[in-house]
């Protein structure tokens, strides 16, 4: 199976980081979150990804030319330079004749992790056969909820719990090469037209992850990252388990 990661965005909620490398090269615990991303899949096995570059692509390029973990742990990168002002959707329709063949294939961002079980995730899109399947996560709390009468008086408030109420786009699909065929062009956005009209049709399923999932949209996100991966790190440090699941 083949991995599609989007890493072509430059990420201007973080632009103190992004002024000179691509949002999916910020480190966490030392190590691109890109990185991370990649462990994720190599932990069930899955080690043969495209990486849809754009914005300092060659940043990318030369990490993965000098990363002595690449051949030792055996993946298998393509590294197509899908454009700087290509949207989502047109990423992924630039890869097209890579992907076509293929039965099914994994697609996520390059800013968000996550402990989803992907071979329950797998098990699940075989069991439904539609075209696409998505992650669903209920977000981290971030905001305090503000109840407001109509005089706009704050009659109470009270911090988000974790999760919330309603699910989001976690990423992490599973896709048919049939849905490139709802994709226009390069400025298509994935998220749009596409993902609205393969729901219209019934064929986009959601896989509900109720664990840990976290997106690096903001520089308070990175933070919050590297304290989680520090505290994972150190209890890993401390198994002798070479395939110690950190995320």
């Amino acid at each position: 199976m083949k991995v599609v990661i989007l890493a072509g965005g430059r990420g201007s909620r973080l632009n103190e980081e992004t002024q000179d490398i691509p949002k999916p090269m910020i480190k966490i615990g030392g190590k691109p979150i890109l990185w991370h991303i990649m462990q994720i899949y190599s932990f069930y096995g899955i080690k043969d990804f495209i990486i849809c570059c754009g914005y300092k692509s060659n940043i990318i390029k030369n990490y993965f030319n000098k990363s002595s973990f690449i051949k030792k742990n055996k993946w298998n990168i393509r590294l197509v330079n899908t454009g700087i002002r290509t949207a989502t959707g047109g990423r992924l329709k630039k890869i097209e004749k890579i992907i076509s063949k293929e039965k099914f294939f994994h697609f996520t961002y390059g800013d968000g992790v996550t402990n989803l079980n992907i071979k329950k995730l797998i098990n699940f899109h075989i069991k439904y056969k539609k075209l696409a399947t998505i992650t669903a996560v209920k977000p981290p709390g971030r905001y305090g909820v503000l109840n407001i009468k109509k005089n706009l008086i704050v009659q109470n408030f009270s911090e988000k719990k974790k999760g919330g109420d309603g699910y989001i786009n976690g990423g992490f699909f599973i896709l048919s090469p049939k849905v490139i065929k709802y994709i226009k062009n390069n400025n298509t956005i994935w998220e749009k037209e596409p993902m609205q009209k393969l729901s219209k049709i019934k064929q986009l399923i959601a896989f509900k992850h109720q664990d840990f999932w976290q997106s690096m949209d903001t520089y308070r996100d990175k933070l919050e990252l590297e304290k989680i991966w520090k505290a994972k790190y150190e209890k890993a440090k401390k198994i002798d388990n070479a395939r110690f699941k950190i995320w």
